[in-house]
């Protein structure tokens, strides 16, 4: 067992892997997109379908990824992770066809469905049980700075050595940064539940289901926002700059919640800061309408200030209210369905965007709506059973 001291020692190579893994992947081609199809002979429309392909193919790699965590503990996985990256990118790297680039995209699938904060989760919660909260709000954080880090140094590295340099420095990063930091920084052979200590099998039941349709709406809000914001924006009437300032907006709201996420007291309920999360954007959404052109901004803020509480409780919930038992294979099902929903967002908005800014910020506020009542009855058992208690003895 790790002491508290040594806490920042894990923090901060899972955060660095994080940071690296989002940037060379969920956020390679927001920069990348147009000089790769340029030189491939394919075109944006095709690698961004392909990318929504590859989050297809991380979704189903998931699926496997849950028992893998808990039976050899989320440093392997990490590993395994960065070198499927290390590879994706290689490949894209070396594609002079349509068809191999449209391959290095989709091969970065296997490794956001291995890596990412699933693995990097479940060893924080092996090593600190029920006090993890505080670690994974931190490794969220830093995670969080893959977009804000990633995109202006992918822009500089593509300047400086052209596309093909740049997915090659990122492969490198992987193999000679994240791997070192996974192999010499994290513990060894931890797991959250060792396979001969009898661990029940994960069912699902009515709290499960009740997660994963609140994970999935959150990640299909979103990857809506995110993928159509500078659209959305200008369609409230903002220009092609302050469309730009939204969304820096959103990043800076997203980042200031989950700073005040690892500040809140040790004792604050992650349901009470879910269900505040889930009213965020319906706020924002309401003063952008009742406000004009000049609060449109309000917006991207709700969303960004939702969506960093909700990326937190993405690991922190499904601790408090199941325990650390299965944490692995239990936290990767219920952000399942949510990972197929990532993958038809951006077009299914688009679709309710093409109507009108009105319908589509209406269907986000409420599908946030029903993630509050989804809220509902996802008390911890421990809790459950303490208030039964109580009112037997009353």
């Amino acid at each position: 067992m790790y002491k508290s001291e040594n806490t920042v020692s894990l923090i901060l190579p899972l955060g660095t892997g994080m940071i690296v893994s989002f940037a060379s992947s969920y956020y390679l081609l927001g920069v990348m997109a147009e000089p790769v199809a340029a030189a491939t002979g394919t075109t944006t429309h095709q690698l961004f379908a392909a990318l929504s392909g590859a989050f297809f193919i991380a979704a189903c790699s998931s699926m496997v990824s849950g028992k893998w965590i808990d039976r050899r503990g989320g440093r392997e996985v990490l590993v395994a992770a960065a070198l499927m990256l290390a590879l994706a990118l290689t490949l894209l790297a070396l594609a002079q066809t349509a068809v191999m680039a449209l391959a290095g995209v989709l091969a970065l699938g296997f490794g956001m469905g291995v890596g990412f904060y699933a693995p990097a989760n479940a060893l924080l919660v092996s090593v600190y049980g029920a006090q993890a909260r505080k670690p994974i709000t931190a490794v969220s954080l830093m995670g969080a700075c893959g977009g804000a880090i990633g995109w202006p140094l992918t822009l500089a590295l593509v300047e400086w050595l052209g596309w093909r340099g740049a997915c090659g420095v990122w492969a490198l990063a992987h193999v000679l940064v994240c791997i070192p930091l996974y192999q010499f920084c994290l513990p060894r052979g931890i797991v959250a539940v060792a396979p001969n200590e009898g661990a029940s099998p994960v069912r699902w039941d009515r709290r499960m289901v009740q997660m994963a349709l609140l994970f999935a709406g959150a990640w299909w809000v979103a990857t809506a926002c995110a993928a159509q914001l500078p659209r959305l924006m200008q369609a409230l009437g903002l220009s092609p700059a302050g469309a730009a300032m939204a969304g820096s907006a959103m990043a800076l709201s997203a980042l200031g919640m989950r700073v005040l996420a690892l500040l809140a007291p040790p004792k604050a309920s992650p349901l009470h800061t879910v269900r505040l999360a889930t009213l965020l954007h319906p706020v924002g959404v309401l003063v952008a309408m009742s406000g004009g052109k000049a609060a449109s901004v309000a917006v991207a803020i709700g969303q960004g200030a939702g969506n960093g509480l909700l990326s937190v409780a993405s690991g922190v919930l499904p601790l408090h209210v199941f325990g650390k038992e299965n944490y692995g294979q239990r936290q990767v099902a219920v952000l399942l369905p949510a990972r197929f929903v990532q993958a038809i967002a951006p077009l299914s908005f688009g679709l309710a965007l093409d109507r009108s800014a009105g319908f589509a910020l209406g269907l986000t506020s409420a599908v946030c709506v029903v993630m509050f009542a989804l809220t509902l009855g996802l008390e911890a058992k421990g809790r459950i059973a303490s208030r039964i208690v109580a009112r037997d003895r009353a």
